[in-house]
């Protein structure tokens, strides 16, 4: 198998964007831009450290990030593995990319920038649920913000396909097997959906 080394030999086997593809890039969020984010509850949130890639699913019963101005975004960061990929990453190198997708839409909206992490009070209790705040907010940067054709949405048919998930195995059953079921996989699905109702935020 031989490697595509230069842009030259990628581009000769794509040609040129179009002018649409080109123009749809802004530097901060228009109008359209924040109203389509606004109504999104579910992002990919990508970042880049030392150990390689990652790329986390966030989610919320609203809008998954809030516009503080046309160039800032603030994503509360509510309970998770704690893990903590994410955050690390962004501490050492603040470059992220966001995905936003909206149930039934094929379209997607990407947002190119650099990100903080903050556990500023102010920000913690206005992205707060009632008596609980998130432990940190990631504040976002954008450098550029642009719409994503719905192709690879249509051709996966993410909205309409079901069946694929039949029979896949579950959490619990993949633990089981990589740990010889010292996790115990069967208790570990039992106790989860209760265990994810209190601790969602």
């Amino acid at each position: 198998m031989t490697p595509i080394e230069t842009l030259e030999d990628l581009h000769a086997l794509y040609g040129t964007p179009g002018d649409a593809a080109l123009r749809k890039v802004a530097d901060r969020l228009t109008p359209e831009y924040a109203r389509w984010i606004e109504r999104s509850r579910f992002c990919i949130l990508s970042t880049v450290g030392p150990e390689g890639t990652d790329a986390s699913p966030r989610g919320d019963d609203g809008p998954v990030v809030s516009p503080l101005d046309d160039r800032h975004l603030a994503m509360p960061d509510w309970r998770g593995n704690q893990r903590l990929d994410s955050l690390r990453n962004i501490l050492r190198d603040p470059r992220v990319s966001l995905m936003f997708m909206v149930p039934g839409s094929n379209n997607v909206i990407r947002i190119n920038g650099r990100a903080i992490v903050t556990a500023d009070e102010t920000l913690r209790d206005r992205l707060g649920r009632g008596d609980i705040r998130p432990a940190t907010v990631i504040v976002i940067e954008i450098k550029e913000v642009y719409s994503q054709c719905a192709r690879a949405l249509v051709r996966s048919r993410l909205w309409t396909a079901g069946e694929e998930s039949q029979g896949l195995p579950t959490v619990g059953q993949i633990l089981a097997a990589m740990t010889d079921d010292e996790v115990g996989g069967e208790r570990y699905d039992a106790e989860w959906a209760g265990r994810a109702i209190k601790t969602l935020w």
